[in-house]
Formats: structure tokens, C-alpha cells, sequence
């Protein structure tokens, strides 16, 4: 085979063999290995025991993120068995200064958010504060999209369930309402 052949024959076979993010998506039934690292640099895995709602979004859907925490039933709010983590996608052009500043801006929302829970909390009497049980991670670099075998995409709106052990129970690609939340955190 000449140098040209077989460059070409390999670019064809790795074609084949190198896995798109089609092949890695992830199913139900499916274990996600997943590490992160929040923003308050809590450690968190998909496997540590607890139920988990996964969203994963761009910034300008972080509307969508509050209605998935909205809809998630009371019986989840202050209970250590449930979590939600949002996973906040941006550029990977973002310069350091701006990761900086993007990440005082996502604490900032986050003590807001702990506020809006609140009532939720009291209403429950629960003494905890809510802003314990909130986790956002930024992904600057798409390594959690990496980890999740999601494109590096903008455009990308996800809502996963993963059992304590890091199962995927459910996945939808838009906001759940509150039934379909309601049955999946069982």
C-alpha cells in the first residue's frame, strides 16, 4: 500500500471507530460515572447514594433549570436522599477574568434562588437553609459534557435522573412537567 492508501484507510476506519456523541448518549438503565466539582467546591458523584436530578443547560436557559427545581416535589425539598444539580455550559472560549467573574455571578444567583426556597422550607419546617441543598457546576471547558457523552453544544437542554448508585432512570431534552418528576423521583 503507498503512504497516500493507507492514510486514507485509516481515516476511514478510525470514521468508524471513533465513537460521536450519538454513540456515547446515554440510556436508561445506563450507569453514569460522573465527578464534579460545584461551585462552592463541594465534590459531588453520581454515585454517592443520592437520587439525583441533573440539568444541564447554557445560561439562557437557566429559566428552564428554576422550573425543573419548581416542579421537583416537596417530599425531595431539605431531604438528604434527593439533590438537584444544575450543570451551567459556557463558551470554551471564556477568558479566565470572565470565568471569574462568571462564577461570582453564579453565587450570587444562588443565595437568591436559596431565598426564593424559603418559604418552601418553612412551609415544610424544615430548619435547614436551603442554600445547602443548591449545586451548580460551571462547565467552561466541556468536561462535563465529556463526562456525560453530551456534545459540546450551546444549544444543548437536558434533565436527567440518575439512581443513587448513578443509574439513568430518565432523560428528557425539555422542561419534565411536574408528574413526569413526580414518578421518576420514586
Amino acid at each position: 500500500m503507498t503512504t497516500r492508501t493507507t492514510g486514507i484507510f485509516f481515516g476511514v476506519l478510525l470514521t468508524f471507530i471513533t465513537p460521536t456523541p450519538e454513540m456515547l448518549a446515554l440510556a436508561p438503565g445506563q450507569t453514569v460515572a460522573l465527578k464534579l466539582t460545584d461551585v462552592d467546591g463541594r465534590s459531588l458523584s453520581a454515585s454517592d447514594g443520592q437520587v439525583t436530578t441533573l440539568v444541564f443547560t447554557a445560561r439562557r436557559d437557566l429559566d428552564k433549570a428554576r422550573v425543573v427545581g419548581d416542579r421537583t416535589p416537596d417530599r425531595c425539598l431539605g431531604n438528604p436522599k434527593f439533590r438537584m444539580i444544575t450543570v451551567i455550559h459556557f463558551s470554551k472560549t471564556t477568558s479566565r477574568t470572565m470565568r471569574f467573574v462568571f462564577t461570582k455571578l453564579v453565587r450570587q444567583r444562588l443565595a437568591s434562588e436559596a431565598n426564593r426556597l424559603r418559604p418552601r422550607y418553612l412551609a415544610k419546617k424544615l430548619a435547614t437553609d436551603p442554600r445547602q441543598d443548591v449545586h451548580v457546576v460551571t462547565d467552561f471547558n466541556g468536561a462535563t459534557a465529556s463526562q456525560l457523552g453530551l456534545p459540546d453544544s450551546s444549544e444543548l437542554f437536558k434533565v436527567l435522573i440518575l439512581a443513587p448508585d448513578g443509574v439513568l432512570l430518565r432523560e428528557w431534552n425539555a422542561v419534565p412537567t411536574s408528574q413526569e418528576l413526580d414518578s421518576a423521583l420514586r
